[in-house]
């Protein structure tokens, strides 16, 4: 037996535990806790189902590829490699998206490859802006963004002029 399959047992074991030693009613606050936490899925269901549906649409209708050959010239321009442009467009609206596209990368060109090398800093430093957006101001229920998007969109932005040249000056490619 594996040390790591007993620490889920000794999780719960350690919970029931200390609701007996504080005579905390432990099944009564799990299921307040699974209340809160269905109506907070209830509160940011909207918002996800859009835009999942949205990046869907956006994906099958072949835009995000438009949209990369038009930017090609200028990505080309300031030594960004063109062939991490979807996962550039994509990035701020689909994590499994970007992953998908990061993917296809690394097996056409490889890992070590500039194109990888930058596909790999894009994706471990910029996020998922309007999915992480969607979800943070749909589940405090605020429709004032103020300068979330604006700042969230600066930086991936900054992150996608850096990510080049970072591979650049710290790989020596």
């Amino acid at each position: 037996m594996n040390l790591t399959s007993l620490i889920v047992p000794a999780v719960i074991a350690g919970v029931l535990i200390y609701g007996v030693c504080t005579k905390t009613d432990v099944f009564t606050e799990f299921t307040a806790g699974v209340r809160e936490g269905l109506h907070t899925v209830y509160d940011i269901f909207p918002s996800l189902f859009c835009l999942v549906v949205t990046v869907g649409a956006f994906r099958a209708s072949g835009a995000s590829e438009v949209i990369t050959g038009i930017l090609t010239p200028a990505l080309g321009a300031i030594g960004f490699p063109p062939e991490c442009g979807t996962l550039l467009i994509l990035r701020p609206f689909s994590g499994s998206g970007s992953i998908a596209i990061f993917e296809q990368i690394l097996t056409d060109f490889g890992p070590d490859s500039f194109p990888g090398r930058v596909a790999s800093v894009i994706l471990g430093s910029s996020e998922t802006t309007f999915y992480t957006l969607s979800v943070y101001f749909a589940s405090v229920k605020s429709k004032k963004t103020r300068y979330a998007l604006a700042a969230a969109l600066i930086g991936d932005i900054t992150c996608a002029l850096v990510s080049a040249a970072a591979v650049n000056l710290m790989l020596d490619q």
